[in-house]
């Protein structure tokens, strides 16, 4: 099982390649790649999430 800071820095990264895979869509008129960097964003943004998550229940 991934630890917090695991999780928080796999969420960042998907998070960066969605918004390239976004750019690259939107560079090239191609919609479904565009949809598939939204989509891709918003996956690591709620992987980062559960990662701050996993960090503030140690804490307590």
């Amino acid at each position: 099982m991934a630890t917090g800071s695991e999780d928080k820095a796999k969420g960042a990264a998907s998070k960066a390649t969605g918004k390239a895979k976004e750019a690259a869509g939107k560079a090239t008129g191609d919609n479904k790649t565009q949809a598939k960097g939204k989509v891709q964003q918003a996956k690591g943004e709620l992987q980062k999430g559960k990662g701050e998550a996993k960090e503030s229940q140690k804490k307590k």
